[in-house]
């Protein structure tokens, strides 16, 4: 195992969500003052020259090609799976194994099967695990999370979301991974799953969903297409909230667009992503001549991990959400509990399949058809 004072990390998988994670175990200890410092040990991918470049770029000091002898390490104390989502559970299963702790980029998994088994390979090995659901650690995200517990738009009765993107506009784009359903999941489950977390650690379960789903270009480089292109769905909150959501990888120049909104009986609150440092708040408490939507900007020392970063006015990136999640994570390294964890990505990944299985048949789908209740 790593030394008292440190925490030892594998990560299985160079391309960008290997690099993004990698730069929040790098960026964490700078930007935040952590009990225990991590040390990336050791990188897996495939292609050896090509992961031996990502760890000297990284600063990873080893790489391998085969993550089983990575998940078998002494010297780990955590696995980050970073791989395409097919690979998840399997990979997931075997850390858990060997007693290493887990971190898995979302989604969980492809299916809600794969996803269960997943929980169940880390309950039974006792280990901590979580879910890269990391846009919950925008500060403006947090905080929006923060003033509903706190009651600023009353009770909760309309969720809004969206996440457009021109990823697959080009019908040339050769095929790869992410056409495939098997390995890369659909897009509501890539993109989705993003959006049902946020909804749901804001407004509660989703119980019921109604999807529809097209797929506009059918084949590429000869093979066919068994992912979404753009898909939707209406949802019944256990709340008895309503919601709509649309991800979509045909919208052209929408490069990552997503909204998150929530109408309560009181208020309203809407971040965007394009506007990542602020967010919108309506209050019916206001005058009448304030009649309209106030700009937050998410930066004060009061707001969530404003105070681990720059001063007002020079706002944070992408990269601060994994920054702020994994500083997180190794805060509560080893008791845990850690958040959001398999169980929780898990959840999420019913409402996909419950929305994938309604665009199929044509019907609404109670969610627990999917989970078993």
């Amino acid at each position: 195992m790593a030394g008292a004072e440190e925490v030892g990390i594998g990560i299985v998988g160079y391309g960008m969500m290997g690099r993004a994670h990698s730069y929040g175990y790098t960026v964490a200890p700078v930007m935040r003052k952590l009990r225990l410092r991590p040390r990336v040990r050791v990188i897996s991918g495939r292609d050896r020259e090509k992961v031996a470049a990502a760890a000297a770029a990284y600063g990873i000091p080893d790489s391998v090609t085969d993550w089983r002898d990575l998940v078998k390490r002494p010297d780990l104390d955590v696995v980050d799976i970073c791989t395409p989502p097919g690979t998840h559970a399997e990979i997931a299963a075997a850390a858990a194994a060997e007693g290493k702790a887990v971190i898995c980029e979302k989604p969980l998994a492809v299916t809600y099967a794969q996803a269960a088994s997943a929980v169940k390979a880390v309950d039974d090995a006792h280990v901590l695990n979580a879910v890269g659901f990391n846009y919950r650690r925008l500060p403006a995200v947090a905080l929006m999370k923060r003033m509903i517990d706190d009651g600023a738009v009353g009770g909760v009765r309309l969720v809004r979301g969206t996440w457009l993107s021109d990823e697959f506009v080009d019908a040339t784009i050769p095929f790869d991974w992410r056409f495939d359903r098997s390995m890369g999941g659909t897009t509501i489950a890539d993109l989705g799953s993003h959006l049902l977390d946020m909804a749901t650690w804001m407004a509660g379960p989703i119980v019921e969903v109604s999807g529809q789903s097209e797929t506009f270009v059918r084949e590429r480089s000869g093979r066919s297409v068994t992912v979404d292109e753009a898909s939707s769905a209406l949802a019944r909150f256990e709340s008895g909230a309503r919601g709509v959501f649309e991800m979509a990888r045909t919208a052209v120049r929408r490069p990552c667009d997503f909204t998150i909104e929530v109408n309560g009986d009181r208020g309203t609150l809407v971040f965007e992503y394009a506007r990542m440092n602020e967010l919108l708040y309506g209050d019916a408490g206001d005058r009448a001549e304030l009649y309209g939507m106030r700009r937050i900007r998410a930066e004060h020392p009061s707001h969530p991990y404003a105070s681990d970063w720059w001063p007002i006015g020079q706002g944070v990136g992408y990269g601060s959400s994994f920054v702020n999640q994994l500083g997180d994570l190794l805060d509560l390294w080893p008791d845990g509990p850690w958040e959001p964890d398999f169980t929780q990505g898990a959840a999420v990944q019913a409402v996909c399949e419950a929305i994938e299985r309604s665009a199929a048949e044509r019907r609404w789908v109670a969610v627990d058809e999917v989970s078993g209740g």
